[in-house]
């Protein structure tokens, strides 16, 4: 099936269902970063609020590695709107903010820290060493 015989809503939802939420190439990366650094982390960990992509227990350091398009980051990547459909976008956006807000808000009244990584902070990955370094500490 080519591109052109497909309407834009049925391939837009093609694209949309090809989108993952777990083993995403940045999360890839800071897993291997942490595995070098302080193995022992658990994935996706049902049981806490949000579902942290990364979490170490016993420190209680939750780790969570976000998409900027789709979390509203202040980065070129994460301002950048669609032309198509654009009152959509802005509430999914604005939702997904509200409720990485409430997830971090639970995880703090547990008495866990959070660790929101980017991935336009993948750039840098020294820096973002540094940072997993200092989170770990």
């Amino acid at each position: 099936m080519n591109r052109a015989t497909v309407a834009p809503s049925a391939q837009r939802s093609a694209t949309m269902r090809a989108v993952k939420s777990r083993d995403t190439g940045p999360e890839l990366v800071v897993r291997k970063l942490l595995t070098k650094m302080a193995p022992g982390y658990r994935l996706c960990r049902a049981d806490l609020p949000g579902k942290p992509d990364i979490a170490y227990i016993g420190r209680k350091l939750a780790i969570f590695v976000h998409g900027c398009f789709w979390h509203g980051h202040d980065c070129a990547r994460g301002a950048r709107m669609p032309k198509t459909n654009r009152p959509y976008w802005q509430g999914k956006i604005a939702r997904n903010r509200a409720r990485d807000a409430e997830h971090g808000q639970a995880l703090e009244a547990i008495g866990w820290r959070i660790l929101t990584i980017h991935e336009c902070e993948l750039k840098d990955l020294e820096a973002l060493r540094l940072r997993l370094g200092a989170a770990l500490a």
